[in-house]
């Protein structure tokens, strides 16, 4: 399917099943920063199960209609791209990373932000390692969002994960005063904790002075 065509057919199955009321519950709840079609996630993926049914795109093609979900204003196209990304994660070259950037650097939010970091960042990073070196760099930049994906994109990789890295963006931005930095330091830590709860531990003892009481707190819950 071209991204012309699934764009248009995702677009003619999303408008449909619009739902003025959802949608502005669901603006409300992010604050208004986006508006929704107002579908459901359970009804969202169904739409989406067709569309998505045996997609196999090239980079090229990944990357224009990822660009188009991004360029619409309904927030339900995003999460779409966030799909596309996600289904080709594993497939993606390293140099694909610069498409996740700008979705992530558009539009942002936790909720893409999120999805992108641990379901497309992580595997790529985990596929390509020298990806390291571009969380290196986005673990000090400005930018949150940039920031927050480098913090969390190891999520879930348990016994893979590079505990050096992890610790070290962590220490590096642990006096940040950004929520999104302080939680996600946390949420990380809190992750790792399942895999060496030791070394969690340790970190925070040694780094109490300089984490925000939200990452300490975020961090420990289940310790």
């Amino acid at each position: 399917m071209t991204p012309d065509a699934l764009m248009a057919a995702a677009g003619a199955a999303f408008r449909g099943a619009a739902d003025p009321a959802r949608a502005a519950a669901m603006s409300a709840y992010m604050r208004g920063r986006f508006p929704f079609l107002g579908i459901p996630r359970p009804e969202r993926a169904r739409l989406e199960r067709p569309l998505l049914a045996g997609l196999r795109m090239r980079e090229d093609d990944l990357a224009r209609a990822v660009d188009a979900c991004w360029a619409l204003p309904e927030r339900e196209f995003q999460y779409l791209g966030c799909v596309l990304l996600q289904r080709h994660a594993g497939r993606l070259p390293a140099g694909a990373i610069g498409v996740v950037e700008r979705c992530i650097t558009a539009r942002s939010w936790w909720d893409t932000v999120d999805h992108l970091a641990s379901r497309v960042v992580g595997p790529m990073v985990r596929a390509h390692p020298g990806l390291a070196d571009v969380m290196d760099d986005w673990a000090g930049r400005d930018d949150v969002w940039l920031a927050r994906t480098a913090i969390i994109h190891q999520l879930g990789a348990r016994q893979a994960t590079d505990a050096d890295r992890l610790f070290g963006y962590c220490a590096l931005r642990a006096g940040d005063t950004d929520v999104f930095i302080r939680k996600g330091i946390g949420w990380a830590l809190r992750q790792y904790a399942r895999t060496d709860p030791d070394a969690v531990r340790a970190f925070v003892a040694a780094h109490r002075d300089v984490l925000s009481p939200l990452s300490v707190r975020e961090a420990t819950k289940h310790l």
